[in-house]
C-alpha cells in the first residue's frame, strides 16, 4: 500500500513539474513576440487592386507604384506563428512599413514598434486587407496615385486598402510549384488519349 502511494504521489509531482514548464514555455514565448521560435519570414509582392502596381518602400517613403520584380517592391514579411499579425520591410531599403498617431503611413528601421505591426484579413473577393494593430480600424491603403491614404480615412470595403499576395516576377513559391502543372498543346492530348482509347 504505502508503495503504491509513493508512486502516485511521484507521478503527481512529475506533472504538476511539466504543467508548470508547460505554462512557463507559453508564457515566455507571449512576452517575447520577436522571439525566433514563432517567427515566419517570407519574400513576396503586395499588389495593389488600386494602382494594378506594387507596394515599394523606398526609405521614410512608401508608395503602390512599383513594377513588378522591382528591388524596392521586394518585401520581407515576418509573421507571428500564432496569429495574423505581420511586420512589413522593404528587403532593399531594409525600412518597416509603420502608421503613426495620426494616421500617416511611414517607413521606419526599426520595427519592433506597435504601430509596424499589421493584422491580415482575408476577404472573400481573394484580397487581403492590412489593418493596423494598435489604431482599431485603420488600414493600408493608397489611393489611385499610389499615394498612402491616412488611416483614419479607411474603411475595409474601399478598394484602396485591397492587396494580393504575389511572388516576384520569375519567381515561383516552392509550395506553388508543385500545385499547378502547365497545360501545353501535349498534355491536352495525353489526357484525351488517356481518357478516349483507341479501339482497335
Amino acid at each position: 500500500y504505502h508503495a503504491v502511494l509513493s508512486l502516485l504521489c511521484l507521478i503527481s509531482s512529475f506533472f504538476k513539474q511539466s504543467t508548470a514548464d508547460f505554462r512557463f514555455y507559453i508564457e515566455n514565448h507571449t512576452r517575447n513576440p520577436d522571439d525566433l521560435s514563432r517567427k515566419q519570414v517570407r519574400i513576396y509582392q503586395l499588389y495593389s487592386r488600386t494602382t494594378g502596381k506594387h507596394v515599394q518602400i523606398l526609405g521614410k517613403k512608401i508608395n503602390a507604384n512599383g513594377d513588378d520584380g522591382g528591388k524596392y517592391a521586394l518585401l520581407v514579411v515576418e509573421t507571428e506563428t500564432f496569429g495574423s499579425h505581420v511586420r512589413i520591410k522593404g528587403k532593399e531599403s531594409e525600412h518597416y512599413i509603420c502608421m503613426n498617431d495620426k494616421g500617416k503611413i511611414v517607413g521606419r528601421p526599426d520595427g519592433r514598434r506597435q504601430e509596424c505591426v499589421f493584422v491580415e484579413e482575408f476577404l472573400e473577393n481573394n484580397y487581403t486587407a492590412l489593418v493596423s494593430a494598435k489604431y482599431k480600424g485603420w488600414y493600408l491603403g493608397f489611393n489611385r496615385k499610389g499615394r498612402p491614404k491616412k488611416g483614419s480615412r479607411t474603411t475595409q470595403r474601399q478598394q484602396e486598402v485591397h492587396f494580393m499576395k504575389r511572388q516576384p516576377k520569375g519567381r515561383v513559391d516552392p509550395l506553388e510549384e508543385f500545385r499547378f502543372t502547365t497545360v501545353t498543346k501535349r498534355t491536352r492530348r495525353a489526357r484525351r488519349l488517356k481518357t478516349n482509347p483507341k479501339r482497335n
